[in-house]
């Protein structure tokens, strides 16, 4: 049993597609399936079931699948551990940020960190802030920087750096933004876009108005919020977003009483070894949230 068919097993497991795993790992349909039989020969079992397109682990595959992801894991720790002794900040850092962070936050640590390390490969992945704390906790991802649940479990450490006030928000012209100061329960009565249900942002505005016993008036969802600001700036719908994104397009709505915000910073993984790269780049964000402190 070698490293690459284990590769090649977790990839189709992951993405549910012969040629979606041969598209993560660079190879050919043909050769990732001669990977996979090899492997079930060694391991005299069927792993997957095919139908057709569809492919689905059979109870064999199964069994393997968190295994061969812990086995994946220890050798990546153990690559870690090793590169670490020099002491040299290099290699490849596997990175995960939302699209928000890597627009709005992450440009000017970026751009040090990549004028102090060159030599560092930088794999950032643009994922929703839930499926990257999926990723680090399965230990697909090394670092991420998202938008922080409410409550973070061990393994999982989260780190915060930037707090992000939200706000309430409107097109000029919408009935809402009339100058004057609006209750939760009128903003209730109008059609809202919210961010999607899975989205930790989503879960931080419904609990407001639960705790006030009101149910929003929520006609969409969406979990970019580029397309939030869209549709609210048509005038179709409110919506909350970020401070750092309001301009023209958009007119804040004064609530009175309420202040919302949610915390942005990054999340490892305590049980796994961290490259120095890693370090390097987190040493960078411990800085970025003492600014934040001061100012």
């Amino acid at each position: 049993m070698d490293l690459a068919s284990l590769d090649t097993f977790i990839a189709i497991a992951e993405t549910g597609s012969f040629s979606a795993a041969g598209e993560r790992l660079h190879l050919t349909q043909p050769a990732i399936s001669k990977r996979i039989a090899a492997l079930e020969q060694q391991l005299d079992a069927r792993l997957f079931d095919r139908i057709g397109r569809e492919v689905s682990l059979t109870e064999a595959g199964r069994a393997l699948l968190p295994r061969a992801r812990q086995v994946r894991s220890v050798l990546d720790d153990t690559r870690r551990a090793l590169s670490n002794l020099s002491g040299a900040i290099g290699g490849r850092l596997t990175l995960a940020t939302s699209h928000h962070i890597g627009l709005h936050r992450l440009p000017p640590l970026l751009r040090a960190f990549t004028r102090a390390h060159p030599q560092v490969a930088l794999d950032i992945r643009f994922l929703d802030s839930e499926v990257a704390y999926e990723e680090v906790l399965h230990g697909r991802t090394e670092l991420a920087v998202i938008t922080l649940a409410p409550h973070t479990a061990a393994p999982v450490r989260a780190v915060p750096v930037w707090d992000d006030p939200l706000d309430f928000v409107a097109a000029p012209e919408h009935p809402l933004a009339h100058g004057g100061p609006v209750s939760l329960a009128e903003v209730a009565r109008h059609a809202a876009v919210f961010p999607g249900e899975n989205t930790f942002t989503h879960h931080i505005v419904q609990g407001l108005f639960e705790q006030a016993g009101l149910r929003p008036n929520v006609s969409m969802s969406t979990n970019y919020l580029e397309t939030i600001k869209m549709l609210v700036s048509i005038g179709i719908a409110w919506s909350v977003l970020p401070r750092t994104m309001l301009d023209e397009q958009v007119k804040r709505l004064p609530l009175e009483g309420i202040q919302l915000s949610r915390q942005l910073g990054y999340i490892v993984h305590t049980e796994r070894t961290l490259s120095n790269a890693a370090r390097a780049f987190m040493a960078l964000l411990d800085a970025a949230g003492a600014e934040e402190q001061v100012a």
